[in-house]
């Protein structure tokens, strides 16, 4: 009986096998009519693997499941090879290395990847984690290719072929060339062995992801409306209903915000006032700024991250407060704001200041953008010069604040 896998194409799991076989001689067959979500949740596969997870591979003595289990089996499948090392010493920095590659690497890239992709809740304290770990991981591997070509003596071995097909998902979905040009041994490493014939026969042409995928929307995707049916004649009895009395659209129901009584301060003013001044900014946009201020039809507040002690890496903590301000997009219309981020090296401090429409945070917003959470929101009180001294310093980017540099200061108008 021929060795079979089990598995869709181009999961990285078989992949390990497919190219230790390359290496070692073996021959595998991969099972031509798998589907994945159908094939293996027959009773036939659970026979194999009872939780119906893959890859599986078949083989004379038995099914084996776990995909560093059957790239283990199919490198000494034709005996001991350079797969393995040629001493004890070799044979454990090879499972080292192995280990290291499935924790310190892959679990970490995939609590990045996967929410990214909608396959697990997201949540941006539990990224900054994941990317936090997988740093740490790759600066660890970082140091150690800098002295080194491959992971274990002279040649490829079972260690490479795993912690190469493990880099090779997160090179292709979330890290891209800003994040991974902090390790250039890690990149000088993976191009090199990318390249190598039998990783190239199996992995095909490498690539690199430009972007890291976007958050998906909370909201649900709206089911297609069904096909109405074309209306049946109507008896001759009765006459056709006239095109006037047909039920008129229900007009879209106006935002809370839109009810509140007028206000003297114009939003659009001041963000034209904010914009279009480009010099003397206390005396012109502050002074407008306070001379404009209604405290009756809308509210100041401070806002503080909650989870400033993960904020190691300046441009993570960048690209997370540019996803909040791109997710207050619907805010827009009734709000105005300023992100800094303070410090010149981690952890960085992230802190805001909102104005919006009305006496409270609307609520529409606290339900629709998932970041306001993660911050801690102080109303401000104006009859505190000291906090609104704190605000006019807000607005106009002072610097130092608080006693710390800015990284950046970002507006959302």
């Amino acid at each position: 009986m021929a060795l079979v896998l089990h598995t869709y194409k181009g999961n990285k799991g078989a992949n390990k096998a497919l190219i230790a076989a390359e290496y070692a001689g073996v021959k595998i067959e991969e099972a031509s009519d798998f589907q994945m979500g159908v094939t293996n949740k027959t009773p036939e596969f659970l026979k194999m693997n009872p939780i119906g997870k893959v890859p599986v591979l078949e083989t004379p003595e038995g099914a084996i499941f776990e995909s560093n289990a059957i790239a283990r089996y199919v490198s000494r499948k034709n005996g001991e090879n350079s797969l393995n090392g040629s001493s004890l010493i070799d044979y454990a920095h090879i499972e080292q290395w192995i280990d290291f590659a499935s924790l310190e690497i892959d679990t970490h890239m995939l609590k990045w990847f996967a929410p990214r992709l909608g396959f697990a809740p997201f949540s941006a304290p539990a990224e900054e984690a994941a990317i936090s770990a997988l740093k740490r991981g790759l600066e660890a591997l970082n140091t150690h290719l800098a002295s080194n070509t491959y992971l274990v003596g002279h040649s490829v071995t079972l260690a490479d072929i795993v912690t190469i097909c493990n880099l090779n998902l997160g090179f292709a979905t979330v890290m891209t060339k800003k994040f991974t040009s902090a390790f250039p041994h890690v990149e000088r490493y993976f191009w090199t062995m990318v390249n190598q014939p039998n990783f190239k026969k199996v992995l095909g042409d490498a690539k690199q992801t430009e972007a890291v995928p976007p958050v998906p929307s909370k909201k649900a995707p709206q089911p297609a409306k069904p096909k109405e049916e074309p209306k049946k004649a109507a008896p001759v009895a009765e006459a056709p209903k006239p095109a006037e009395e047909e039920e008129a659209p229900k007009p879209k129901a106006k935002n809370p915000l839109d009810l509140l009584p007028p206000s003297p301060m114009v939003l659009d003013d001041w963000k034209r006032l904010y914009s279009n001044t480009k010099s003397n900014f206390r005396e012109v946009a502050i002074k407008g700024f306070w001379d404009m201020y209604d405290p009756e039809g809308y509210s100041l507040w401070f806002c503080d991250y909650k989870y400033n002690d993960e904020n190691m890496v300046s441009f993570v903590t960048l690209n997370k407060v540019g996803g909040f301000l791109q997710r207050m997009d619907l805010a827009r219309k009734y709000s105005f704001g300023k992100m800094l981020i303070c410090g010149s090296e981690g952890p960085y401090k992230v802190k805001g200041l909102w104005l919006f429409r009305g006496p409270e945070i609307p609520k529409f917003i606290m339900d629709e953008v998932y970041d306001m959470e993660l911050y801690e929101w102080t109303k401000v009180d104006i009859s505190d010069e000291a906090q609104k001294e704190r605000v006019s310093q807000m607005i106009e980017d002072a610097e130092p604040f608080e006693g710390e540099a800015l990284l950046d200061a970002k507006c959302f108008k």
